[in-house]
């Protein structure tokens, strides 16, 4: 039933991504942007997916890219990737096109830059189907056989062989299926974890938390029965983590996202997860990211800069640190700038681009409201100085954030001053103070009201046998005939 659900949410998540409008990212002197350096953070199938990306992302360098991603694709097991790259080329081409008028470069023939080797491509081909026959043949021998643990391994071997070919549907179903043949609780979390890479690398991540479930029960399991490698179970806890985070981020849910990145551990922990599926900048940038745009900033210096494990991942992205140093330190015009700097880094990333607008403009809403809290009222001018933008776009932010309720004040359009709303803590102390009165005098008076009328035996008991309290019956009526 997971197979089928899964198949059926990634076909709907292919069509969705078939029609969504790229986003389209510069690469300048403002927007600086290191191919090479990048690219080199990954390799198999998450390097051409990342240029792929890319491509259609900048076309300002998608030759350069186009270049490249050929040159990984002759090391793959997938020619398909081909047609996805000549795709994407075309798109980038299609847009420099428009785009001439103002000043674009026509891109180049994808034939003239780089072609696929024909004879790699029949011989890989080849390759795949002579494994695919191997791999089955030994399946299907284990099976009569009745050897258990091979048959597992066998199943395990045909997934991560459909996974390199790029038959991603096929290989989920050996996975699972491998899952009937594990004898300890360390097979089990091996193939949580293969899935979990199966499901990042499909960007499915609305499925990631029903294997990191599975995982986790099986880390339990092998931590408890200490069977398990110790660098096992750090690999099996943070890439669950991991997992969970990206998990959180692709649906939105930044806060969660930013404590489950928070609890990776060490890079090393990651094991070949490390360039095969993220870099540890790319975990820098999500953690800070979804850091700004949720956590109270009393708590960020600590969970951030002062955190031992998040330091090292730091040092990967140099420009982070001062990104915070500079949020800690309410200088909300350099936040902007550097966010605006490295815009285009995080737009090719494959996982936080469609996430990029929503997290700037959750700390850019956040900037705002704190620098405007110690005020009473402060003139738009001042606003526009601290944060580098017109008046007009102050006035145009602070009037969002006041119809959203994020700040409780009003704008004087005419005299370009924002005011915050004035409370009258006396008055609002004395209303409380009355309030509270009279629930206790309301109390009292139902106290007073049940002492008399036990005191003129208007309390009915229930009857013998049954398990109800006593109740009180009469009526304030009947209570006044009897005398007051």
């Amino acid at each position: 039933m997971d197979i089928d659900i899964i198949e059926e949410a990634q076909a709907a998540g292919a069509s969705s991504q078939s029609v969504r409008k790229p986003i389209i990212a510069l690469v300048d002197d403002a927007h600086p942007f290191d191919l090479e350096g990048y690219i080199s953070n990954y390799t198999g199938r998450t390097a051409i997916e990342r240029l792929i990306h890319i491509v259609v992302t900048c076309p300002t360098i998608a030759a350069e890219a186009y270049q490249l991603c050929v040159q990984h694709i002759h090391q793959s097991r997938d020619p398909g990737l081909y047609q996805n790259l000549l795709s994407a080329y075309e798109q980038a081409q299609a847009y420099n096109q428009s785009q001439v008028g103002e000043g674009a470069t026509v891109l180049p023939d994808p034939m003239e830059i780089a072609q696929l080797d024909t004879r790699w491509m029949d011989e890989t081909l080849a390759k795949n189907a002579a494994d695919r026959g191997k791999l089955e043949v030994e399946l299907k021998t284990y099976t009569n056989n009745m050897i258990k643990e091979s048959i597992r391994m066998a199943h395990r071997d045909l997934g991560d062989f459909y996974r390199q070919v790029g038959d991603y549907a096929t290989s989920l179903k050996h996975y699972t299926k491998s899952r009937e043949f594990c004898t300890t609780s360390q097979h089990v979390l091996e193939m949580c974890l293969s899935v979990l890479e199966l499901l990042i690398e499909q960007r499915n991540y609305s499925h990631l938390s029903t294997y990191v479930f599975k995982a986790d029960a099986a880390l339990d399991a092998a931590t408890a029965a200490a069977n398990a490698a110790s660098s096992s179970e750090g690999a099996g806890a943070s890439g669950a983590d991991l997992a969970t985070a990206l998990s959180y981020m692709g649906q939105g849910n930044y806060e969660k996202a930013g404590q489950y990145f928070l609890k990776i551990g060490p890079a090393k922990e990651l094991g070949d997860w490390v360039g095969k599926l993220i870099a540890p900048g790319d975990i820098t940038i999500y953690t800070t990211l979804c850091a700004l745009a949720t956590f109270q900033r009393a708590s960020i210096k600590g969970r951030l800069l002062e955190n031992a494990t998040f330091s090292l991942y730091i040092e990967q992205e140099p420009y982070i640190r001062e990104l915070v140093q500079a949020y800690l330190n309410s200088n909300f015009k350099v936040v902007l700038e550097l966010l605006s700097r490295y815009s285009t880094r995080h737009y090719v990333d494959i996982h936080l681009a469609p996430h990029v607008q929503n997290l700037t403009n959750l700390i850019r809403n956040w900037a705002v409201v704190l620098y405007f809290q110690p005020f009473a009222t402060i003139r738009l001018d001042r606003m526009s100085t601290a944060f580098g933008w017109t008046v007009e776009e102050v006035e145009e932010q602070v009037v969002g954030l006041i119809q959203s309720g994020e700040i409780q004040g009003r704008v004087d359009s005419q005299n370009k001053i924002l005011q915050a709303k004035q409370t009258d803590y006396r008055a609002d102390l004395v209303a409380r103070s009355i309030k509270l009165a009279n629930d206790i005098q309301a109390t009292n008076r139902k106290l007073l009201l049940r002492m008399r009328l036990q005191q003129a035996d208007l309390v009915i008991k229930p009857p013998k046998g049954s398990g109800h309290h006593g109740q009180l019956q009469g009526t304030l009526a009947e209570f006044m005939a009897g005398g007051d």
